[in-house]
């Protein structure tokens, strides 16, 4: 097939602009979304224009054989100069990470917080009730309860990007609320607002109905001993 000077030019400059534009979704081999991929450049650059930091996500299909996701990600840091995020996510691994150099970045945004498998204080209650640990009650994760979210068929892609773009969004703001600067492109908190009245109230029926099984339980003891 013969290709004309015209398509062969056409196809190197989308080729090459797409390499050079693609700064802040650093790798792709997952969702392929061009809508995805403006979202996190935007905010990705407004966050370094007014920062001075780089938050870079990486979406890989699989890690490299026998390499951790904290090796993949110490090798790819050190392609970067400038201080660097890297959100890092590996599909058929199930794995998601935060790392950061230098680790004075940490200071700015919560990694513990933004990777907790728990969305909300009350869904952390919950189940520190019915483990009776509550020597660690961190919620408030934007990424993995999205993940462990079922998808139907065909709405697996959908749910990767909400999620990581979700904690892309939460690091972002973080820092810039950190730096007292204003990212006019953040997805701000009304959304989350509105989930979490929701799940406040949900989780309150799940803590409503625990009390009333523990008092029932407590009460058909009390009934047994006193029988005895």
């Amino acid at each position: 097939m013969k290709f004309s000077r015209g398509l062969a030019a056409l196809i190197l400059f989308v080729f090459f602009h797409t390499t050079l534009t693609a700064e802040y979704l650093y790798k792709d081999e997952v969702i392929f979304n061009p809508a995805f991929s403006a979202e996190v450049e935007k905010l990705g650059s407004e966050l370094y224009d007014k920062t001075g930091i780089s938050l870079r996500l990486v979406m890989l299909k699989e890690l490299p054989h026998d390499t951790s996701i904290v090796q993949y990600e110490q090798t790819l840091m050190k392609d970067f100069s400038s201080p660097t995020i890297l959100l890092t996510f590996s599909e058929m691994d199930a794995k998601v990470d935060i790392l950061a150099h230098p680790t004075s970045l940490y200071e700015y945004f919560d990694k513990k917080q933004v990777l907790s498998p728990i969305s909300s204080p009350v869904q952390a209650f919950v189940i520190a009730l019915l483990n009776l640990d509550f020597s660690d009650m961190t919620s408030g994760g934007t990424i993995l309860p999205l993940l462990a979210g079922k998808a139907k068929k065909g709405e697996v892609l959908g749910k990767y990007s909400a999620a990581m773009f979700n904690g892309y969004a939460d690091i972002a703001e973080q820092i810039a609320d950190t730096k007292k600067v204003v990212l006019e492109n953040a997805v701000g908190s009304s959304n989350q607002t509105s989930i979490l009245a929701v799940k406040v109230l949900f989780y309150g029926f799940i803590l409503y109905g625990i009390f009333l099984y523990a008092k029932r339980r407590l009460y058909a003891r009390r009934q047994r001993v006193e029988q005895e």
